[in-house]
């Protein structure tokens, strides 16, 4: 039996709850948990687990085990990691998740460019609009946008996402041009799902200010309402990212230039730093040092 392993569902069983949470987890079979789970017992010549139809708990020697399993595995990821550091030289896979819009501003070009310097390494994007679970979609890092992070995951800071009000000038032929960030409860402002929905933040002369908006359309993809506001149909608060070549060309018009929109942190997030691979860091690194170069996330 492999003991690690064994020690390694156990601790997975007691976290997730169940030996199916575990199975999923572990990609392993309810069964082959199971059988790691007895095996287990059997080497220690004690039940760990007490079993019931609705929920397992830890019997005593089960709670002492669960300690020292836990001890015996951070000691393990911490010789794999002295085998990693042998080699520096990033190597291998990264499955990476983000926005359709920060994809298309900034993780695509970057991907390129790494995957370039680094011919050994492969990046899987998983373009998702909404927080995944990253255990569960086998996510490496997740590039978020977000002042409100997880705290059983780790970020790291790349940069700052600016935020833009802004129109088209057809829509603001139609209607007359907000002059205070009050004005905007009564124009259709087309709002996210994930940020902003009916609320938006600001920060001008006069100190923050909240103004409720609403509008006939909402989307879960900011891409979306981008194309809506560059065909007229109302106000958007979006991203400096996305606008930014708009409106260079005139084809949106920023509003309410004296108050700046709420920032938000542009984070990159993973599991754990103990398996921080050679891979995960050396693109953390380049996102950040490519990043630092450019006034767009500053």
């Amino acid at each position: 039996m492999d003991r690690l392993t064994a020690l390694r569902v156990f601790v997975s069983v007691v976290e997730q709850g169940s030996l199916s949470g575990a199975g999923e987890r572990l990609e392993m079979s309810r069964a082959m948990v199971s059988r790691y789970l007895a095996e287990l017992e059997r080497w220690m010549g004690a039940r760990l687990l007490h079993r019931t139809t609705r929920r397992l708990s830890l019997t005593g020697p089960g709670e002492e085990a669960l300690n020292r399993a836990r001890a015996m595995l951070a000691l393990g990821e911490e010789m794999e990691q002295i085998a990693i550091r042998g080699d520096e030289t990033p190597k291998g896979q990264l499955r990476i998740t983000s926005s359709y819009s920060l994809s298309d501003a900034l993780l695509v070009g970057a991907a390129n460019e790494y995957l370039a310097l680094y011919p050994d390494t492969a990046i899987d994007i998983l373009l998702l609009d909404r927080t995944v679970n990253l255990v569960e979609e086998r996510i490496d890092l997740a590039l978020r946008i977000t002042n409100d992070l997880d705290p059983n995951l780790v970020a790291r800071r790349l940069g700052t996402c600016h935020s833009v009000v802004c129109a088209s000038p057809a829509y603001l032929a139609r209607h007359p041009t907000p002059q205070r960030v009050q004005d905007l409860a009564l124009h259709n402002c087309l709002t996210y799902t994930y940020f902003g929905k009916s609320l938006w933040e600001f920060q001008g002369p006069s100190g923050p200010q909240s103004v409720p908006v609403s509008g006939n359309l909402s989307a879960n993809i900011s891409n979306l309402l981008l194309s809506a506001t560059l065909a007229g149909a109302g106000i958007s608060l979006q991203p400096r990212y996305s606008v930014v070549q708009h409106l260079a060309r005139g084809e949106l018009v920023a509003l309410l230039p004296e108050w700046q929109p709420k920032r938000l942190g542009v984070y990159g997030v993973y599991g754990t730093r103990k398996q921080m691979s050679p891979l995960l860091r050396s693109f953390l690194d380049f996102l950040v040092a490519r990043m630092a170069e450019d006034s767009l996330w500053q």
